[in-house]
């Protein structure tokens, strides 16, 4: 499965509390500190997934995110407002602080309420690069949980 749907998957698991929907469903938080004990510690982590990424290295999680074109937001004490599980909260929900650093990540086809939209998210290669620079579409498909 590609990278956004794991991230998808993620979000809306009861199972994880590292990884958040923002308030409007829009964006997500990702707790690092949390993150790395849950789902890139040895052992296992509450998702229960041991082999889930292929680092241990929150780097490489943030250099995915920015290679499938996810944008990081400034987190000011008004965009913290975190989600719950497993819809969004209005603006006003929970601003409970986390352990370590709150990212806060963003992409047009990454939302709460469209699964349908993980198709447009493509990684940004040299191959697709240059398929974008001549004007030529980049395709991708759903991952079969989504079909």
């Amino acid at each position: 499965s590609t990278f956004p749907a794991k991230l998808w998957l993620l979000v809306n698991s009861p199972g994880v509390h590292s990884v958040r929907w923002d308030a409007r469903g829009e964006g997500l938080f990702i707790d690092q500190a949390l993150f790395e004990q849950e789902l890139l510690g040895a052992g296992h982590g509450a998702a229960g997934e041991e082999e889930l990424f292929k680092t241990k290295n929150f780097g490489s999680i943030i250099r995915q995110l920015n290679l499938y074109g996810f944008h990081k937001l400034t987190v000011s004490s008004a965009s913290s407002t975190v989600g719950f599980r497993p819809r969004p909260v209005s603006a006003g929900g929970d601003t409970s602080s986390p352990d370590g650093p709150l990212h806060h990540f963003w992409n047009p086809h990454f939302r709460y309420d469209r699964p349908d939209l993980l198709v447009q998210i493509k990684r940004l290669t040299k191959a697709n690069k240059e398929k974008l620079d001549a004007g030529l579409e980049v395709t991708s498909r759903l991952p079969d949980d989504f079909q």
